[in-house]
């Protein structure tokens, strides 16, 4: 299972609120570890995950997908308002480009 945790998303930064670091895992956003170094708060969250994976197992729930072994299509649809799509069309054809192109490279 060990190697299950490591394909999570794991972040872990200050939080002056706190004065501590703060790890925190993009599957499981309910929970996170506070830790006075940044080593200790990573080491925490994964022993966290690992706990609550094993909870979940334990009761027959599913368990989430890790991020980096979802496979993406590269498409998703983004809803603007109808000035926000004229300026970007009139934007893209003086530009030369097409509308997809445009936000795309806004977006990368």
């Amino acid at each position: 299972m060990a190697k299950f945790i490591d394909r999570y998303t794991y972040r872990v930064t200050w939080s002056e609120e706190d004065q501590e670091y703060v790890a925190m895992c993009a599957e499981f956003p309910s929970l996170s570890w506070l830790a006075d170094t940044q080593e200790d708060a990573l080491s925490g969250i994964r022993s966290l995950v690992k706990e609550c994976l094993s909870d979940m197992e334990e009761n027959g729930e599913p368990v989430p997908e890790p991020m980096a072994t979802k496979k993406y299509s590269g498409k998703f649809m983004v809803r603007v308002p109808p000035e926000t799509h004229r300026h970007l069309a009139v934007e893209a054809a003086e530009a030369g480009v097409s509308l997809n192109r445009l936000v795309a490279s806004r977006l990368h």
